[in-house]
């Protein structure tokens, strides 16, 4: 039996890294946030500075080690081998839940989901060992946990989301005010006494109060304590100099210098309070076991009050793992996509809403409107007026995509960010309390983005749904990892030899399933065939442009309408379903094109404005081809689904009939536009009565059927659905050619 706690450590330690990897995946962004939205610095050099800030940081997590071996449970409250499946149970459910959210793209809490891990497990084998006992009730409980510091631990936590939305807030409007959106000139005024406060701010909270949780603080601690003030004066005089130094030799501004050093602090925050989730439980399981083996004590005997004691740090093992991180942070590729989350969330200009406005969202959006007009109508209008100068931003003309490239704030935004989240948590990592590092940036980053009026009218229950949606991620973190712990380590504790191996296994199975489903969304993604939005200023450009959408909408409508009929002739209900998504996914992609319509019509010439006309019917057409398609897909799949009668031979027999003149046609098409022969488009025309003789015969013989044989009502509604469609989807069709058509000849 003693070969079951070896394995297991081994096992942790394996856990350890793939805890660090999936982790920092989602946690990145959090650091990465402000320099990559910003772009103020290349990404190479954010992620060099990135890199410097986690090795450093790797020091300061000593201190807050002690939260995963005493800070949720009464280690002497239990035996040698109910904390080794505790913190088996933690790690594997840490892991999973944390991919989960990866893959997702979502932003969570890797500090709330250790926590809940270690205080679900921990009930739960509470619980199994009240249970056998004679003498204990259920009133018991709290000599196992430690309430009273789960307690401030869980307030930390969802304090934070209040305390960073206010203070990002607050000091994100009174930076704007002073800046204005046109900070080129004011920064020449009071860029270097910003950049000097907030370098001060950065680096005495991060390198000086951030010394109180390594063990390397006793040597400094007689010439920091009482000193504070002059050293922050003595700081802030250093970086005025050094900034002002800076301005006159480059000619840039010092924010460059805020956002590098910034990243590098808030990077070096992250590792010193988010290590000890990844590789704390792992090193107490280490101590355990050495203090087990050194005993000689049986391992259900053997009392735990040895994780009580202090532990000296591991430096080793601390630069170890933050090496790994430092790998995951260059390599990993889910860290983009939680990225992408944040950052569109908190961009200032248009973008692609991510997320689908809900009845909270409306609400809250609609009550702050309301306070705010209720604030303009009290305030005098001076003050409104300055106000408003302050926050007016320049109007520059851009397509939605090309607002999507550039930065989604500036660089007083960034800053402020930074040096925001970079205070709260310095100070949280100092009083040894795991604040959660993504629960601060995040709410920060909100806070100044709501300051900064980036949840304009146009986007704002958007936004908020967002935030609203993360933040409802975060609960479901800590109700999941509670729930999964607790189950996790009920299973391994009723048989940890065969249990174990298998919880393992099925981790290794549902992260490699995971991977494979985030590579595959993204090779979709990237697929040459997306439709893109017309950014062209003359008919003659949106005519060439257009063509790329059109042979793309061509070869994904012909898969789609075969797909639909030989699903359903096979009763392939697999296939089916995989052909409803692709039918929604282009859809959305036309109606995303018809949303950009705006930004299309305001981008063209003076002389070319009938251009919008055009594009406007191209796009009308478009979408007539999608509904087609997404309802004869729909009834297929309803069909099959819902285990109705087979199509006769005979109906299928029309339908391939069909398919097979409908591949031709969308191949011809295809062609026309990928070479751009729009003198073809004629030719293709004139096949229209042909292709629509061919339906009708079929819809003919289908009433013939109908009268004289056909006994099933639902094949026969069906049938006539499948052709009705195959109909609109011909004319709408044609009517696309005929417009570029006439389009085209019109020019030449």
């Amino acid at each position: 039996m003693e070969n079951i706690y070896l394995f297991m450590i081994i096992a942790l330690a394996i856990l350890a890294i793939a805890d660090l990897i999936v982790g920092v995946s989602n946690d990145a962004i959090n650091f990465l946030n402000s320099a990559v939205g910003s772009k103020a610095i290349s990404l190479r050099t954010i992620m060099i500075f990135a890199s410097l800030g986690i090795f450093a940081g790797a020091v300061y997590s000593s201190g807050l080690m002690e939260v995963a071996r005493k800070g949720i449970f009464i280690p002497a409250m239990f035996n040698f081998d109910e904390i080794m499946y505790i913190f088996m149970a933690v790690m594997i459910t840490d892991i999973l839940l944390l991919d989960f959210f990866n893959t997702l793209g979502l932003p969570t809490s890797t500090t709330v989901s250790i926590v809940f891990n270690l205080l679900g497990a921990a009930v739960v084998m509470s619980l199994i060992k009240i249970g056998v006992s004679e003498t204990q009730t259920f009133a018991d409980l709290g000599e196992y946990i430690n309430t009273k510091k789960a307690g401030q631990i869980i307030k930390g936590i969802f304090m934070s989301v209040f305390i960073a939305f206010t203070v990002g807030a607050i000091v994100q409007w009174i930076s704007r005010l002073l800046f204005t959106f046109q900070i080129e000139r004011r920064v020449k005024s009071f860029g270097a006494v910003f950049g000097a406060v907030a370098l001060t701010a950065i680096t005495y909270f991060i390198f000086l109060k951030g010394l109180k949780g390594t063990p390397y603080y006793k040597a400094l601690k007689g010439s920091i304590e009482g000193n504070e003030l002059y050293i922050i004066l003595m700081s802030f005089v250093a970086w005025l100099i050094f900034s002002y130094v800076f301005q006159a030799i480059t000619k840039k501004t010092v924010l460059l210098v805020v956002i590098g050093v910034g990243t590098f602090g808030l990077a070096l925050a992250f590792a010193g309070n988010d290590l000890v989730n990844f590789i704390g439980v792992p090193m107490a399981a280490y101590h355990s076991y050495e203090a087990w083996i050194a005993s000689g004590v049986d391992a259900s005997s053997f009392s735990m009050e040895v994780l009580d004691k202090k532990v000296p740090a591991e430096p080793f093992l601390l630069f170890i793992s933050g090496g790994i991180m430092v790998l995951t942070l260059w390599f990993s590729k889910k860290a983009k996509t939680v990225a992408e989350t944040e950052i569109s969330l908190s961009r200032q200009s248009e973008t692609h809403e991510k997320f689908e406005p809900n009845l909270l969202s409306r609400v809250i959006v609609k009550g702050t409107s309301q306070l705010s007009d209720f604030f303009d109508r009290i305030l005098p209008d001076s003050i409104k007026g300055k106000i408003e100068k302050s926050f007016k931003t320049p109007e520059i003309q851009l397509t939605k995509d090309q607002s999507i490239e550039a930065p989604a704030f500036d660089l007083i935004r960034a800053s402020v960010n930074l040096m925001v989240a970079g205070i709260l948590i310095a100070i949280a990592t100092t009083m040894k309390l795991p604040l959660s590092t993504t629960y601060v940036t995040f709410m920060v980053a909100m806070g100044t983005s709501f300051a900064d009026r980036a949840w304009g009218r146009e986007s704002a229950v958007y936004r908020v749904s967002g935030v609203l949606n993360v933040i409802g991620g975060w609960f479901g973190t800590a109700l999941g990892a509670f729930i999964a712990s607790g189950v996790v380590v009920f299973l391994i504790n009723w048989n940890p030899a065969v249990i174990t191996p298998i919880l393992l296994l099925l981790t290794v199975i549902l992260l490699y399933r995971n991977y494979l489903t985030h590579k595959n969304g993204d090779s979709n993604t990237t697929s040459l065939d997306t439709l893109k939005s017309s950014e062209s200023s003359s008919i003659q450009g949106v005519i060439n442009e257009s063509a790329q959408n059109i042979s793309a909408v061509m070869k994904r409508g012909k898969n789609i309408y075969a797909n639909a009929i030989n699903g359903l002739a096979l009763e392939d209900l697999g296939v089916l379903k995989k052909n409803k998504k692709q039918i929604v996914k282009l859809s959305g992609e036309v109606d995303e094109l018809r949303d950009n319509i705006f930004y299309f019509i305001k981008n063209l010439d003076d002389s070319s404005i009938h251009a919008s006309n055009f594009y406007i019917n191209i796009l009308g057409y478009l979408h007539d081809m999608s509904q087609s398609l997404e309802y004869t897909t729909k009834v297929c799949y309803k069909h099959v689904n819902n285990n109705h009668k087979k199509l006769k031979f005979s109906q299928y027999k029309e339908l391939k009939e069909i398919d097979t003149r409908f591949e031709v046609f969308f191949d011809n098409i295809q062609t026309a536009f990928d070479t751009k022969s729009f003198d073809q488009i004629g030719a293709i025309i004139s096949t229209k009565q042909e292709i629509t003789d061919l339906v009708l015969d079929k819809i003919q013989k289908q009433v013939e059927r109908t009268r004289k044989e056909e006994s099933s009502p639902k094949n026969t509604t069906l049938y006539f659905n499948i052709l009705v469609e195959t109909r609109d989807l011909l004319n709408a069709t044609m009517s696309l050619l005929e417009e570029y058509y006439n389009a085209h000849d019109n020019i030449v």
